[in-house]
This record gives C-alpha cells, structure tokens and sequence, in this order.
C-alpha cells in the first residue's frame, strides 16, 4: 500500500463519514490512489479536473454528473465542491498538485475530507 492509499484509508475511511475516496493527479491527469473498489472512471477523473479549471460556475449553478449520479451542489469555490443528493453526497477538493474525491452517506461529516488534504498538502510540500 502506498502512502496515498494509507491516507485515503487512515484519514477517511476509518473516521466513517467518508463511504470512498479516490486521489487524482492533476499533472497526469488520473487517479493515482482509491480506496478499495472505488473505481473512478478516466472520464470522471477529467471532468473533476475540467471543473476546477473551467466549469466551476456551471457546477455551483447546475450541479454535477458523478458516476451516473446526479448531485447538487450546496457549496463551491476555487479549493473545493460539496454536493449532495438524496442518498448522500459528494466533496471535492483541490490542492496544487491533486484532487480528492470523496462520498459520504446522508448525515455524515464530510469536513474529513479538509484533514486529510491538509495531510497530503504537508506530505507532498
């Protein structure tokens, strides 16, 4: 297990408000770490990656297609995305280098998610 995947694993999974979390590699532009049997297709990863960079106003006005989930979008600025829908929701969240992506089940805390980028952003300093 790498140091990615020890963190999607230690800093949210084991809190159980985040359900699965993957990590995205903005240069490369794929995801590089994800908890198990989360599979983040290639064009979900670009979309995430696009939506930071160009669709940003869109997403805050019209939400966001994630996995052939429909998810409203609650909250957004330029570091990240949170999202919901009636079975849960979905946060985003960008550093210089990655992006999260994490759900959460309905009445869970995904404030999590700000811990472990905070932990990725020191490690990857």
């Amino acid at each position: 297990m790498n140091q990615l995947q020890a963190l999607l694993n230690d800093s949210l999974i084991r809190t159980k408000h985040v359900e699965n979390a993957a990590i995205i590699n903005i240069k490369e532009r794929k995801v590089c770490a994800s908890t198990f049997g989360f599979n983040v297709p290639p064009e979900n990863a670009l979309n995430l990656i696009s939506t930071f960079y160009k669709n940003l106003l869109q997403v805050r006005r019209g939400g966001l297609c994630f996995k052939e989930k429909y998810y409203k979008c609650v909250r957004a600025d330029e570091h990240s995305i949170y999202l919901q829908n009636p079975d849960g929701g979905l946060i985003v969240v960008k550093t210089k280098t990655f992006i999260l992506v994490a759900t959460y089940r309905v009445g869970m805390y995904p404030s999590v998610c700000v811990e472990a980028v905070e932990k990725l952003g020191k490690k990857n300093a």
